[in-house]
């Protein structure tokens, strides 16, 4: 099975790289994916959607390919964001509007906030009520917030890392499980994304 981490930061050497990473090592301890990628959305190299990738422009094509195959090739996603401005940052929400049905319909992803101070809440919200209508990732229900980021799982404070570093483990071995399951799902034959190709 294969993970794929999407940090939704434009920021390079963001705190959701920090934590994508963290999340990786551990996922490889832990030995709960044959494979796990991180995908940066750093510098925000996907450009803009526009409507020529509906119309299978060359350029398009070239520049997805790479990205379309490590998803389509991935069980699960854990989407890393911040909240800026109590907001998704737009290279996130851009990728949710490049990426189909193909690449992440019904495959379960895990939601990690991160904030500077005490917030976070607000991205999750937004996720899980925006991000999901045609391409059908599938939000499993347990969620990370991981507020005052700069000083988590540093060493800082042994006490908040422990905490936090058991919510990681617990969401990771969940994340595993529905993994699995979805994957019955998908290969069912009950998934009709010719017929119906958009949610309602």
């Amino acid at each position: 099975m294969n993970l794929t981490i999407i940090s939704g930061s434009h920021r390079s050497n963001s705190q959701s790289a920090r934590i994508s990473h963290i999340m990786k090592k551990r996922v490889e301890e832990l030995s709960l994916f044959d494979e796990v990628n991180v995908l940066d959305l750093a510098n925000n190299p996907l450009p803009l959607w526009d409507e020529s990738i509906w119309e299978g422009s060359d350029e398009w094509k070239a520049l997805l390919a790479p990205w379309r195959a490590t998803l389509k090739a991935s069980d699960a996603f854990i989407v890393v964001t911040p909240e800026w401005h109590g907001m998704v940052p737009a290279a996130l929400k851009n990728f949710f509007l490049i990426f189909g049905a193909i690449q992440l319909g019904h495959k379960p992803a895990l939601i990690t906030s991160i904030s500077s101070n005490i917030g976070g809440t607000y991205p999750v919200q937004e996720l899980r009520s925006s991000s999901y209508k045609n391409n059908r990732i599938c939000y499993i229900p347990e969620h990370l917030i991981l507020r005052n980021v700069e000083s988590l799982l540093t060493g800082e404070n042994s006490e908040e890392d422990k905490y936090y570093s058991a919510r990681i483990d617990y969401n990771l071995n969940l994340l595993t499980e529905y993994s699995k399951g979805l994957a019955l799902v998908r290969n069912s034959g009950a998934v009709d994304h010719k017929t119906w190709p958009n949610g309602m």
